[in-house]
């Protein structure tokens, strides 16, 4: 059986010289030696003056949301994890969807103007699978009319856009470290940012909104992580350039192997670089696509359609809202297996077997 995603793990060993020092020193929380230690660390790599380790993804949006101060309506995108949309109404704000892009699959920068309103007070969209936005013509819009920006970056850890890290714009950029990421700490999040003050201000609410040991000037939650999650990220750093260079030599076969399948990619933003994150087809239809899905799962290869349905027409605590590049692309992705032990033999019985689904039915092909 070969699954869509298999989290990696690196050996016990590395594991237990981290535990037997949390075992030692007894700091299991709140924002232990090791816990600095992967900020520190990370706030280099991603090139910003401030990363908070926090519980997870959802936390992070959740924080970056409250620390900005943000009331009323949030422009946003319906193609991406739910977190994205349910961390804004978390957050007693309004999700306001754009259509996204038939290329990119990321927001479509020219609908977002036409959706600000008086109540408008900020932009959260999403680098989806890894592939920046076109932040410089959001950040135009923003600046134009006074909006914070948050980049929900969940898979977009290490990519750099001309030549710098993507999460050195906007306001806030947030990142997943969730099992299932390219790079992780069992479960975690960061927040990213410049700004050492609003950087202050989500560190007193991430610790319950302490400003003192009996001092509390700040609405708080708890979103701390532990010490044996940022012993798995510490670990795992050490480890990001041989999983990203594993996953580039997998993501090329496929595309060696598939370059007649009916199917593409998205278009990758030319001036970033990539981290592979997922490998995402767009098939020429869905009906394609579903009869291939089953197949593959009947040959024990499990896909996922990532992301179905569109955020804006899927949940029942929201009004449906029609899209129509979301509407007609949503329907048509799937990500295939992507991971760090699966093997170029593995990823030849794949692309063999949607080859030979395609030959056997070319009637669907249209």
């Amino acid at each position: 059986m070969i699954p869509v995603n298999k989290p990696f793990l690196p050996s016990k060993k590395e594991y237990d010289k981290f535990t037997e020092g949390i075992w030692n020193n007894g700091w299991l929380t709140n924002s232990g030696p090791l816990s600095i230690e992967l900020e520190d660390k990370l706030k280099v790599r991603l090139g910003v003056n401030n990363v908070l380790f926090v519980s997870n993804g959802t936390m992070a949006l959740q924080l970056a949301i409250a620390g900005l101060e943000l009331t009323g309506e949030i422009i946003t995108t319906p193609f991406s994890f739910i977190a994205t949309t349910t961390s804004i109404i978390w957050q007693n704000c309004t999700p306001v969807f754009g259509d996204i892009e038939a290329d990119t699959l990321n927001i479509d920068t020219s609908t977002i103007e036409e959706l600000i309103t008086a109540k408008t007070t900020g932009i959260l969209v999403t680098h989806v699978y890894g592939n920046p936005c076109d932040v410089h013509s959001i950040e135009a819009i923003a600046k134009k009319y006074n909006l914070k920006v948050i980049y929900d970056g969940a898979h977009a850890f290490d990519v750099q856009l001309n030549n710098e890290p993507i999460f050195k714009h906007g306001n806030i950029s947030i990142c997943s470290l969730h099992a299932s990421k390219l790079y992780h700490s069992v479960e975690g999040g960061l927040v990213a940012c410049n700004d050492n003050k609003i950087a202050a201000k989500i560190t007193r609410i991430r610790n319950f909104g302490f400003t003192s040991p009996e001092s509390f000037n700040e609405l708080g939650i708890n979103g701390k992580n532990s010490e044996f999650h940022a012993a798995m990220g510490l670990i795992n750093y050490s480890h990001i350039e041989k999983l990203i260079s594993k996953r580039k030599l997998l993501s090329d076969k496929y595309d060696e192997l598939l370059v007649s399948f009916a199917a593409r990619k998205p278009v990758w933003n030319k001036s970033a670089t990539k981290n592979y994150s997922y490998y995402p087809l767009i098939f020429c239809n869905e009906e394609f696509m579903l009869k291939c899905m089953k197949f593959l799962q009947e040959n024990d290869v499990f896909t996922r359609r990532y992301f179905y349905p569109s955020l804006a027409s899927a949940l029942k605590f929201l009004p449906t809202k029609s899209l129509a590049i979301t509407d007609k692309v949503s329907k048509k992705v799937l990500c295939l297996p992507l991971f760090y032990e699966l093997t170029v033999d593995e990823v030849k019985k794949i692309s063999d077997l949607m080859n030979k689904f395609q030959r056997n039915n070319l009637n669907l092909v249209k």
